[in-house]
């Protein structure tokens, strides 16, 4: 037993310390990178107060291969082609991260790049999705590919999207990666439970420095690498288990996948488009109307760390009921279909400031004591 934990420990203390050391070493050099690094406090998402180094995916991928270095031959056999695919996203990431310069379609074509490569390099794609109709077409292996890479994107840009505040994105990767290092166990894979450990322990080492002081943020590297592993972990999970339903792996991502449906819908309905950026996201709103009112006179350091740590529940709910039944498809489609409305119900309530099930609420009513001044201030 004594053994077993050391082979365990020791790669997950080296991802986690070495992700914490190369972290705080970026914040301490900044003023050597700063000029490409830094974060402006200027733009629609920007809610810190001074600039920030956005290279926190410098941290993320080399406590990642710290961990690789350590880990035993099965961890290993998993870890290393996951790093050597996702190195599209990191690195159109980290580009953008440097340069503000690539392209939203750049950045998401290179992760659903990094879904091919992954396939290519393992075989390992989508083949079940658990819906009627779509299982039979992902028989054929370039829709099952194409679908992979599919799911690969929209996953990965799902955790950029909620990359918004101290904290939010670092808790909510662990919560996931929690949730299919229980699943894995569950199904006596040790492997795999190990490497979503190891990735979990790096993303903490980063989140110690993110979390609450803000020193140093994920940036597009860190999202888009960390979001196509938790991608990857999924497909690997449904590919050695095929009794676990293709829901469960999107139940554990379950807040930043709503959150992405939910935005397209609201901008689409807008008249926008679904990449423009916004300030009406869930955890945008719960900060202004709930974090503000809970702390009036509070820094907005600490109104944002406090932000991410209430998010965390939104991360905690759907992940739980993925893990505890993982197997049964019809309850993780009702459960995904409760959190849906659950993230409706409570966004309804904090835009049109009542109670009532709006999908995707998408028009701002204000309350009616701010009408009534601005009917006022009007008529002076």
């Amino acid at each position: 037993m004594q053994n077993g934990l050391s082979v365990l420990s020791w790669p997950l203390l080296a991802a986690g310390g070495v992700a914490f050391l190369v972290a705080v070493m970026l914040v301490m050099t900044q003023h050597w990178h700063g000029h490409l690094s830094m974060d402006s406090i200027y733009g629609v998402q920007k809610f810190h107060t001074e600039p920030t180094p956005r290279v926190g995916g410098i941290a993320i991928v080399s406590g990642v291969l710290a961990g690789l270095a350590l880990a035993p031959p099965g961890p290993q056999y998993l870890l290393g082609p996951l790093l050597l695919a996702g190195t599209p996203a990191f690195a159109f990431g980290l580009v953008e991260d440097l340069t503000k310069g690539v392209s939203v379609r750049t950045r998401l074509l290179a992760t659903m790049a990094c879904g091919v490569l992954g396939w290519f390099i393992t075989g390992q794609s989508i083949t079940d999705a658990n819906v009627p109709g779509l299982d039979w077409l992902l028989g054929f292996t370039v829709l099952s590919v194409a679908f992979t890479a599919f799911a690969v994107g929209g996953i990965a840009n799902a955790i950029n999207i909620i990359d918004g505040f101290n904290g939010l994105s670092a808790g909510t990767v662990i919560v996931i990666l929690g949730g299919f290092c229980i699943m894995a166990a569950g199904q006596g894979d040790a492997d795999l439970a190990r490497v979503s450990l190891i990735l979990a322990a790096a993303m903490l080492g980063f989140g110690l420095v993110n979390w609450p002081l803000g020193k140093i943020f994920l940036g597009d590297g860190g999202a888009y690498f960390i979001g196509f592993a938790i991608a990857w972990m999924a497909v690997l999970l449904l590919a050695r288990h095929p009794g676990v339903s293709a829901w469960a792996p999107m139940l554990a991502c379950g807040y930043p996948i709503l959150e992405v449906f939910f935005s397209i819908a609201r901008r689409r309905r807008r008249g926008r488009s679904p990449g423009d950026a916004d300030r009406m996201h869930l955890h945008s709103l719960v900060k202004r109307r709930v974090v503000r009112a809970l702390l009036p006179h509070a820094s907005r350091l600490v109104r944002n760390s406090v932000t991410g740590a209430i998010m965390w529940v939104a991360a905690l709910l759907p992940a739980a009921i993925a893990v505890s039944w993982s197997t049964r498809t019809p309850v993780l489609v009702l459960g995904f279909a409760a959190c849906a409305l659950l993230y409706s119900v409570v966004y309804t309530r904090l835009t049109q400031f009542r109670w009532c099930v709006r999908p995707a609420t998408l028009q701002i009513r204000r309350p009616a004591s701010i009408t009534l001044r601005h009917s006022a201030a009007e008529k002076k």
